[in-house]
């Protein structure tokens, strides 16, 4: 791990994995144990916003301080984590619905969708939560949202709480769906099934306020962005781009694959906190 200044205030995390751990699970392993060491009040930071090859910590009354104790911390890759890297890993294995390894098109796609933004993880590894917003980085993972509402295991769209998912109800219609299925080799129905019984991870938020990048797909099913972007994406499109999928909280361009739609609105900025989906948030996307 490399650590860098950022302004007079800011450090970032450059999370550089070994080889048998993916960026994205030490990325998600170092927010964890930041925001655990923010809440014991062992590290005094305004914001910790992840990225997907970084984290920023903004906000240090003493950056020099904050570095010495970060390269004496380790934080824990979790059994979550783990699972991520299993779901990754370009092992050539077939998944279990016949999507073939090796299916996707381009896993280099850029994390951002404003088409020329945020990289995920270069000029966007210091976007705060989308760079137009503090709402998205300040969510404390799965308090995203208030409530308790369980329904089937997980946590339902208008409630959510420690330890569980958020469960975003889709209409899978998006037009994009043939293109998808084209590019993974399957037909529709096993594009949903992939999509419905996969668990994603808010790995950051960019681009635009409350856009979560949802972590969880295989590496190899990444897809290329579309070559020319859409002038208007609507509100609470469901998209897949590179290694993720995401959902567009406003009305935006945009060049992701669009699968389907949800009405859960994602970012309110008089919310507490104004993302719906922040950093560390589990997601299932259900079908309606």
């Amino acid at each position: 791990m490399r650590i860098r200044p950022a302004g007079t205030h800011a450090l970032l995390l450059d999370c550089t994995a070994p080889a048998d751990i993916p960026e994205a699970a030490l990325v998600e392993a170092w927010r964890a144990e930041l925001w655990r060491r923010r809440e014991q009040g062992d590290l005094s930071a305004v914001e910790i916003v992840p990225a997907a090859r970084t984290v920023l910590l903004d906000g240090l009354p003493d950056p020099a301080a904050t570095a010495d104790l970060l390269f004496r911390w380790t934080p824990a890759v979790t059994a979550a984590a783990a699972a991520t890297a299993a779901a990754t890993a370009r092992d050539g294995t077939p998944a279990p619905d016949g999507i073939p390894a090796g299916a996707g098109g381009d896993d280099t796609a850029r994390g951002g969708d404003g088409d020329d933004t945020a990289r995920g993880g270069d000029g966007g590894d210091t976007a705060r939560g989308g760079d137009t917003a503090r709402g998205d980085e300040t969510a404390r993972g799965d308090e995203t949202a208030r409530g308790d509402t369980i329904t089937g295991g997980g946590i339902a769209a208008d409630g959510a709480g420690h330890g569980g998912e958020i469960l975003v109800p889709v209409e899978f219609d998006g037009p994009d769906l043939p293109l998808v299925a084209e590019h993974w080799g399957v037909d529709v129905p096993a594009v949903l099934r992939r999509l419905t019984g996969t668990r994603f991870l808010v790995a950051f938020c960019g681009f635009a306020p409350g856009f979560p990048y949802l972590t969880g797909l295989p590496a190899d099913l990444a897809l290329p962005r579309l070559p020319t972007p859409r002038p208007r994406v609507p509100a609470g499109s469901v998209a897949l781009a590179g290694p993720y999928a995401g959902i567009y909280p406003s009305a935006s361009p945009g060049g992701w694959l669009l699968v389907g739609r949800t009405d859960l609105p994602l970012f309110d900025v008089d919310g507490d906190p104004p993302a719906r989906l922040g950093p560390g948030t589990r997601v299932r996307l259900v079908a309606t």
